[in-house]
């Protein structure tokens, strides 16, 4: 605190520290005091965090080949940066940039979005007073440096393991985050909320969204700052345009450009006077009459328009104040920006255009990043890379092999992607029917209400969205095209645990709500030939919709065949291990892990039936009927939530009268909780769906407690 005020390169005071100093409810003591454990800089307010990552990692461990950082190693919370000169930060910036380099290359995932947005970073915590202001983030991408500047740099290498740093913006693990970032668009909505919280309240702090060009294809964003404009509250929404465009042809285009003039006329736009001037003149048009008044505000959008880029004006229609383009790798003109804004105690609704560049950072950094990334077999956006067959291939590789076969022999079937990453697989369909793909970003409800066109014009859509992105469009599903009958296949994928994306992008619940849908199919594949079979299934259905699901991750087998599929019978399974002690019936993926639970089972001298239900809706009653008949015991296994296909199963049996003898039948699905970011292996151990687990639960059902004791030991 107590800093001199920045003087901007056009000669406007940004005296924000004297401006903050007249805000009552902010003193020193409002700012969270440190305590240094072992030099970690945790705070002791962190909801639990030191307790919940347990036993932290050495230190030596942690840091390998570590570049000196002086003015980091000095910053343990965001309010030492208030003490740092322009040139300081500077220097800090390369610091942070350097470190997450060497530390994330490590972690195996992609962090040139945290990159682009370090200076950003810097100059909101510079400015605002975070917890007390509340700094919000759409993406979890943008917010390494944010996690390494507000008291988590050290747990950095625990990012996305099992107890270790989330990879997104979490309530639950500090202070300084305000809200939980979900699938992108979320932060306007809820900064505004806040915003309009504090009003009532008649509190001052100040509340900043920032949001990036993907969460700018989702609809969300738009409501959320079209209600921004009519409340009229005080939210600053930062716009951090990393020069992404979802189509490769626009981003061949002219981009926004930063020069001088361009960087004056934003720091013009944010100046105190300005605004002041243009309220005013507002006001003495208002007087002369309503006509003059409107006649005014279209010179005055027209004007603004001649000096921002295209498309500002998008911003101003909406009700918000713009400001841009800004350079985000210039700090002393993202402080002045900033500090003017802040200093305003009745702005309204502002979105700030900062321009930043992902590749932003020395070529040595970069390089090192990438080379680690694909050393460790991935690619930069976290996908599986594979090359040459020599490598780890994906059920995405094996659908879109099939989505090509079935292309070539049919040309009305099209392919829609929503989501925020296309898996790199996708690709090549893309490259092969150009003008049969299309990749909508983050517009699910479009994405579902398209493929419904699509269909009505005699075409044969494949809606490819992860699990939970799915869940944003469900309206558009029920009454789109389920209600009418529509035939569009949706094809469902990170479907199940995720892994190291934790419950933000588990696919837990997609078995629920599409199989209570009347006219749905449902469907998920246990293995590669599965999916293919699938795939070549749903092409031919053309009376109603289809969805079927397949998992993140490895196939079964890398050497699948590339080979003409047979359609599936709708509504059948299949039996793949006969026995006759215990029946396992698993749906999807959960079917190897019934292999697994049988080999264990079958070394206990135990016969195991394994069956493969396939369908979900309708159900196999035939096979279900077989089941219960030859076998006293029914274990369902499904990687989803309660209300799946265990409870349809349920529901069957239960009216069947199998239930009503001798039958005990336990259903296995995931725990009616959200299961944290740790490995594949340990998210199942976590929800108790491995093959010991599955094997556990009929020693039980058998008597053998002990026995299924010891398996779990």
């Amino acid at each position: 605190m107590g800093t001199a005020p920045t003087q901007c390169p056009s000669g406007i005071t940004a005296n924000f520290h004297a401006k903050f100093d007249n805000r009552t409810e902010f003193s020193s003591s409002s700012f969270p005091s440190t305590l240094n454990l072992a030099k970690l800089s945790i705070h002791p307010n962190s909801k639990g965090l030191v307790n919940r990552l347990g036993s932290l990692p050495d230190i030596d461990d942690l840091f390998w080949e570590k570049v000196p950082t002086p003015i980091l190693d000095v910053v343990e919370s965001p309010v030492h940066l208030k003490s740092l000169s322009i040139k300081e930060l500077k220097l800090l910036a390369d610091e942070i940039r350097s470190e997450l380099s060497s530390t994330m290359s490590k972690t195996q995932r992609s962090f040139k979005a945290s990159l682009a947005a370090v200076e950003l970073t810097i100059a909101l915590h510079y400015v605002f007073h975070a917890p007390v202001d509340k700094i919000l983030w759409d993406a979890g991408e943008q917010t390494y440096a944010h996690k390494i500047l507000t008291g988590r740099r050290f747990l950095m290498p625990t990012l996305r393991q099992k107890n270790g740093l989330s990879g997104y913006t979490s309530r639950a693990e500090s202070e300084y985050d305000p809200f939980g970032a979900g699938h992108g668009c979320n932060s306007i909505s809820a900064g505004l909320g806040m915003a309009v919280a504090r009003d009532i309240k008649g509190k001052r702090e100040r509340v900043v969204t920032v949001i990036n060009n993907t969460t700018t294809m989702a609809g969300q964003v738009y409501e959320a700052m079209s209600n921004a404009g009519y409340l009229d509250s005080n939210l600053v929404v930062i716009l951090n345009d990393s020069r992404h465009s979802l189509h490769p042809k626009i981003e061949e285009g002219p981009k926004t450009s930063i020069n001088v003039l361009s960087s004056t006329l934003s720091r013009l736009q944010s100046s105190k006077s300005f605004r002041k001037f243009r309220e005013a003149a507002k006001d003495v048009t208002k007087k002369i009459g309503k006509g003059m008044h409107e006649l005014a505000a279209k010179v005055d959008e027209y004007a603004r328009g001649m000096m921002g880029p295209p498309g500002s004006t998008l911003f101003e229609e909406l009700g918000l104040y713009y400001i841009g383009p800004v350079d985000g790798h210039n700090i002393e003109d993202l402080i002045c920006v900033l500090q003017e804004v802040a200093s305003l105690d009745s702005m309204g609704p502002v979105l700030i255009h900062v321009i930043t560049e992902e590749n932003q950072g020395s070529e040595a950094d970069q390089k090192r990043g990438t080379v680690e990334l694909q050393q460790e077999g991935l690619s930069l956006n976290g996908f599986y890379a594979f090359s040459n067959g020599d490598s780890c291939k994906t059920y995405s590789d094996c659908l879109v092999a099939a989505l090509i076969m079935e292309a070539e022999k049919d040309k009305d079937i099209v392919v829609v992607h929503a989501g925020m990453e296309m898996d790199p697989s996708l690709k090549l369909f893309q490259e092969r029917f150009s003008d049969r793909f299309f990749d909508v970003g983050m517009a699910e409800q479009h994405a579902v209400t398209f493929s419904a066109g699509l269909s009505c014009g005699g075409l044969k859509p494949f809606c490819i969205i992860p699990s939970a992105f799915l869940q944003r469009a469900y309206d558009q599903v029920v009454h789109d095209v389920d209600r009418q009958s529509i035939p569009v296949r949706f094809v469902i994928t990170s479907a199940g645990l995720v892994g190291s994306d934790g419950p933000l992008q588990c696919g837990a619940f997609d078995i629920t709500f599409m199989s209570c849908l009347p006219n749905m199919i449902v469907m998920a594949a246990s293995d590669e030939d599965e999916l293919m079979n699938m795939v070549t299934t749903a092409a031919q259905i053309d009376d109603r919709p289809v969805c079927f699901r397949y998992p993140r991750g490895a196939l079964v087998r890398t050497n699948y065949p590339i080979r003409d599929r047979n359609a599936l019978e709708i509504g059948t399974g299949k039996v793949v291990v006969e026995g006759k002690d215990v029946a396992l019936l698993g749906y999807g993926a959960m079917v190897q892990n019934c292999f697994k639970a049988q080999a264990l089972l079958s070394k206990l001298g135990i016969s195991v039936t394994v069956a493969d239900a396939r369908f979900c809706k309708p159900l196999d009653t035939k096979l279900l009927r077989q089941l219960c008949s030859n076998h006293d015991i029914l274990i369902t296994v499904e990687e989803g939530s309660v209300g799946g296909f265990g409870s349809h199963v349920a529901q069957f049996i239960a009216l069947d009268g199998q239930l009503d003898g001798r039958l005990k039948w336990r259903p296995i699905v995931l725990p009616d909780n959200y299961i944290e970011h740790a490995s594949p292996g340990e998210q199942l151990a976590l929800a108790g769906l491995t093959g010991h687990h599955i094997a556990a639960t009929a020693l039980s059902l058998l008597g053998r407690t002990r026995e299924a004791l010891l398996l779990m030991c």
